[in-house]
């Protein structure tokens, strides 16, 4: 696509960037290249050196960036509350837009967890057909970044975070929709406007154009969405077609079987067979073959963070599965094991999201010891009440490391159901520490 195409769009306007990191930045290229904007400022809560723009800097940025025509918002600028509909009616998002132009045949992931994981072998699979791909959007890459290497040929493979999707008016051609489970509440005013934000993936999409929905994992309301009146609707799940699972694993793709044997993966847990057959599922919608994907397969070493494999010392295997920052994703890394783990590490910055569900797995004895790290993790220590879970608080994940090698036999694993922000600049962060920490051992 030629960038000059962009140009009706800010021709003439004051545009404000808010939020001046890697989708700021390419705001502000884009932008600078156009060289057709009435006025360009950056508003962001640190003061930065950009010269030729206004720059609005400090704790009231939004305030003071609300009068521009367009407020070109990064993803890690929460609005909630703080603009009126009008004033939000003038946010303009990078996947709003790309969404917009469809400058490529685009296919849209999203859900709490397990988005990274299925963009990526929805994007290993379309490679290994030979299509021409691209894996852009919350997986690191900004959605205009590549914009110009997009063609009518093109797939891209564009993984969308509820704050991509909060602010956009249009949905992709493809979009899958892997489950919604309580997260970000910091973030949004309710959960339900987490939720809605995730609708957006399908709420615009056209005749022609395919949703893929994980139905066990999402509220049962969506698959009834009017939304869906003009889309062909692909499900997951356990029991319903069109794509089931069996009791032993198998996915059933439309007629056909795909037995746990073919599925040759190093991808843990049942939840893996989810995203599997949801990228499958995706690869196919823009003429992906099957038998290919699932000769792709094995090459797919999964993500780091996610349930990565670190180290055995002293007979005891550690996982890193930092990026788990929900309750139900703890729940799936240790049922990810046929024997489990006897060790687990949680907590991190306390959300006040709901632990019920995991206090009551921990309740049953599947972990014999739970070492819980400030803030949350001393709230799940005290909803633990059977007597045989050994709880152990301590004060940092070297503590938290050292104390688990001290007690493990057979496997330790990091999943901390909690954000590291407060902690750590990310989960990513995180999970290299635990890694550190852990090698230091041999």
């Amino acid at each position: 696509m030629e960038i000059n195409e962009l140009k009706p769009i800010f021709e003439g306007k004051r545009c404000a960037i808010l939020g001046f990191g890697r989708e700021g930045r390419v705001w502000l290229s884009l932008l600078q290249r156009l060289s057709c904007c009435a006025e360009i400022a950056v508003a962001d809560m640190k003061p930065q050196d950009i010269p030729g723009v206004t720059g609005i800097y400090g704790e009231d940025y939004l305030d003071r960036a609300k009068g521009f025509d367009l407020l070109l918002q990064s993803p890690g600028v929460i609005i909630k509350d703080k603009l009126t509909p009008e004033e939000k009616a003038k946010i303009l998002t990078q996947t709003e837009l790309l969404l917009r132009l469809r400058p490529c045949r685009i296919i849209g992931i999203t859900g709490t967890k397990g988005k990274s994981t299925t963009s990526t072998l929805t994007y290993h699979f379309l490679k290994a057909c030979g299509k021409n791909a691209m894996l852009i959007g919350n997986i690191g890459v900004p959605p205009l970044e590549r914009i110009e290497e997009m063609t009518p040929y093109t797939v891209a493979v564009c993984e969308m975070s509820c704050h991509q999707l909060e602010f956009v008016h249009h949905s992709p051609e493809v979009a899958v929709l892997l489950n919604i489970f309580p997260e970000h509440l910091d973030h949004y005013v309710s959960l339900e406007a987490y939720a809605d934000a995730k609708r957006n993936i399908y709420r615009y999409q056209q005749p022609g154009d395919t949703s893929i929905l994980n139905i066990d994992l999402i509220p049962e309301d969506i698959c009834t969405d009017p939304g869906f009146r003009k889309a062909k609707l692909v499900t997951l799940g356990c029991e319903r077609p069109a794509m089931v699972f069996s009791e032993n694993g198998a996915i059933f793709l439309q007629d056909r079987e795909i037995k746990p044997e073919q599925l040759h993966t190093g991808l843990r847990g049942k939840h893996n067979v989810y995203n599997i057959a949801a990228a499958l599922a995706a690869a196919m919608a823009v003429g992906a073959d099957t038998d290919k994907c699932l000769e792709a397969l094995p090459e797919f070493r999964g993500l780091e963070h996610r349930l990565e494999y670190v180290a055995t010392i002293n007979g005891v295997e550690y996982i890193n599965d930092s990026i788990c920052t929900i309750p139900e994703a703890a729940i799936a890394a240790v049922n990810a094991f046929p024997d489990g783990a006897d060790c687990v590490i949680l907590g991190g910055m306390e959300r006040n999201i709901p632990y019920d569900k995991l206090a009551d797995f921990l309740n049953t004895g599947a972990v014999e010891n739970v070492i819980l790290l400030p803030d949350s993790g001393y709230r799940i220590g005290d909803m633990l009440t059977n007597p045989a879970v050994n709880r152990v608080r301590v004060g940092d994940l070297a503590e938290a490391v050292r104390t688990a090698a001290s007690l493990a036999k057979r496997r330790v694993i990091l999943c901390p159901a909690a954000a590291s922000y407060g902690f750590y600049k990310n989960f990513e962060e995180r999970g290299r520490h635990f890694k550190q920490l852990v090698l230091a051992m041999k």
